[in-house]
């Protein structure tokens, strides 16, 4: 798994990509004679004794007690502020809540404009996708992903452009890109060792953009047959039938959206005895790039960086890590609502209500998430410059109520 990097613009400081280095054992076969065998096996075992232990296996349960509540003190600070601004009652309306949020995800009450946006896309190939899900054909399926990647990796896609337009900056991360998670409807998609592994390299990420000063998260994720994977995972989390949570994707025809839900039935089928285990759902029906997005979205949360969700894919993870620890939710926003039927059911087992709807943008990638920031940018702006009645010299009204 490798992490690169692309910035949009040129001209922001970008923190130092992660570096993950894969390392490979090489195995030798040795014959021996009995008589020198159980000296070596002596020898060996001593070895494997001083040799140093791999990594623990991870403790969903410590991490969930490390991810905190928002800081209500700030949120009051601000509130208290915002009823003093020489604006009608209420009059940011939902403004107002979305300046609040940022002011108890900061923990300070001060509000300060967004500086610091950042999209970090997770990329990797779908087994999945091989069942012509997609519609996208199966033989090019992988050759797509990759395009897709450079092409983002080069400043370009909507992501690119949206990012560009809203100052914020994009990150790439190639989490399995050329090597395809196994086919969820018959297959895991990968081992419990990959699984947390790529649960780590997520978490590691988070850490970077957390030291590096990003003030706004918007995790994304790019591979053909993503929401496939999205929307078993969400079927599993919140209950529903494959058909009710199996959508058009990239925009596929009828037949192919029968042998989406068919591959969706069945991959909830392999999920559900597993429910209870969010490291063992992950291996059997998600795969690492989906892994590594759910262990970035829990170490946001854990580092108390505000994170605002991209599409159908985000989501399904953002469930994962309310199962993980149940405030989480009180750190996310959701973006723009996508027509995935997928997509509404996991914001509504979130209990997030997207900040924007009824454009029915299918694109995600960074888009949907991109597509909200300047609502949420106008809120910090709004509560950090506009004065108060005291500030402008305003007399406030006398039969002044909040609404």
């Amino acid at each position: 798994m490798n992490a690169s990097e692309n910035t949009t613009p040129e001209s922001a400081e970008q923190p130092e990509p992660v570096e993950v280095v894969e390392a490979a054992v090489e195995t030798e076969t040795v014959i021996e004679t009995s008589d020198s065998a159980a000296d070596s096996a002596t020898e060996s075992a001593a070895e494997s004794a001083d040799a140093p232990a791999g990594p623990e296996p991870l403790n969903l349960d410590k991490l969930a007690d490390q991810a905190d509540r928002p800081d209500e003190e700030a949120r009051g600070v601000l509130r208290t502020r915002l009823a003093e601004l020489a604006v009608p009652a209420a009059g940011l309306g939902r403004l107002e809540e979305l300046a609040v949020w940022l002011a108890g995800a900061r923990g300070d009450g001060r509000a300060r404009p967004i500086e610091r946006a950042r999209v970090v896309v997770f990329a990797g190939d779908h087994g999945v996708a091989a069942l012509g899900v997609s519609a996208t054909a199966p033989e090019q399926a992988q050759a797509v992903t990759a395009a897709r990647v450079k092409q983002i990796e080069d400043g370009g896609g909507a992501v690119g452009v949206l990012a560009r337009l809203h100052g914020a900056t994009v990150r790439v991360v190639d989490v399995s890109v050329g090597t395809p998670s196994g086919r969820i409807d018959r297959e895991d998609a990968a081992t419990r060792e990959e699984t947390e592994e790529a649960f780590r390299l997520g978490m590691a990420i988070a850490d970077a953009e957390a030291d590096s000063g990003a003030d706004v998260l918007i995790p994304a994720m790019v591979g053909v047959g993503g929401s496939t994977v999205a929307s078993v995972l969400s079927g599993v989390l919140t209950g529903k039938d494959a058909a009710a949570v199996t959508g058009r994707g990239s925009g596929v025809d009828d037949a192919a959206w029968m042998r989406k839900c068919a591959a969706v039935r069945d991959a909830m089928r392999r999920g559900r005895p597993v429910l209870g285990d969010q490291m063992e759902l992950l291996a059997k029906v998600g795969g690492r790039d989906f892994a590594a997005l759910t262990g970035f979205l829990l170490q946001a949360v854990i580092r108390r960086v505000p994170v605002l969700l991209d599409g159908v894919t985000t989501t399904a993870c953002a469930m994962l890590v309310q199962r993980i620890a149940y405030r989480s939710p009180q750190w996310l926003l959701a973006g723009a609502l996508s027509p995935e039927p997928a997509h509404k059911a996991a914001l509504d087992r979130l209990s997030l209500e997207p900040l924007v709807e009824g454009y029915d943008v299918r694109q995600a990638e960074g888009t949907l998430g991109l597509l909200a920031l300047p609502m949420l940018k106008a809120a910090a702006a709004l509560a950090t410059e506009l004065a108060t009645f005291g500030e402008a010299g305003i007399p406030e009204p006398v039969l002044r109520s909040r609404v």
